[in-house]
């Protein structure tokens, strides 16, 4: 029995298992098994690999994406330059470390953001996730500024966001988890009221479906998009690998 999981600390607003379970049970994999694994810290990563037989595949969620390099025996040229990883395939003891991100979101941001509509980003947020969104911007030609809400030079902090900043940026990339289940009533400090129909707000977080910055956006006519797409689209990057 091929083994997979997804690691990370708090796991329970995580559709993996779901999504890859019934992945199995529809296309007839019968030699497969996705479970989930809470660590408390990175660093029990090692007793899982020893603990688990058969284990050939991870999923990496918060806050490991960053932490988990260290422990990796070698890197995808495009999780290198990124600086995170999301996909760890395991083979003959060896660890190597993907970022399928990347892949998932600049699919959906493509489709859900038009060219001819494309102006500058906000990426909300620093982490693993953050670094995937800004690399794709980048690859499609997208100006950005990351918020953070301890910002160094070149970021902006959440209270220089003004409404004549709002209106110089009309993508905005939630990378946070604020809003994520069981926090449903979190979101990012915008000024809210501010946002306009010329907006695109892309929240990353996929439980709820429906997060309380998007509903912001919406109520201002604000184009909306969760993170779901981009966790299918991560998925299945993940999946090629691992049987590649």
């Amino acid at each position: 029995m091929r083994r997979f999981g997804l690691i990370g600390k708090k796991l329970g607003h995580s559709f993996s298992k779901k999504y890859f379970s019934e992945k199995f049970l529809k296309e007839g994999i019968q030699d497969a098994a996705y479970e989930l694994y809470e660590l408390p810290d990175i660093e029990r990563l090692k007793a899982l690999l020893e603990q688990e037989e058969g284990l050939v595949g991870l999923n990496v969620t918060v806050p490991y994406k960053e932490e988990v390099l260290p422990l990796l025996d070698e890197l995808d040229e495009a999780a290198a330059a990124i600086g995170a990883v999301n996909t760890i395939k395991i083979s003959e003891g060896k660890l190597k470390g993907y970022n399928t991100d990347y892949i998932g979101f600049r699919k959906e941001l493509e489709e859900f953001y038009p060219e001819q509509q494309r102006g500058q980003a906000l990426v909300l947020g620093t982490g693993g996730a953050a670094k995937a969104v800004k690399a794709a911007l980048t690859d499609l030609q997208i100006p950005y500024m990351s918020v953070s809400r301890k910002p160094n030079a070149d970021e902006l902090s959440y209270q220089q966001l003004q409404p004549a900043t709002l209106a110089q940026f009309n993508l905005i990339v939630n990378t946070t988890p604020l809003g994520m289940y069981p926090n449903t009533d979190e979101l990012p400090r915008l000024p809210y009221n501010s946002l306009s129909s010329n907006h695109f707000l892309y929240d990353l977080v996929y439980n709820p479906e429906l997060t309380a910055f998007m509903q912001k956006g919406m109520a201002a006519g604000a184009k909306t998009i969760n993170g779901l797409g981009m966790l299918y689209g991560q998925a299945e990057a993940a999946w090629n690998i691992w049987n590649t």
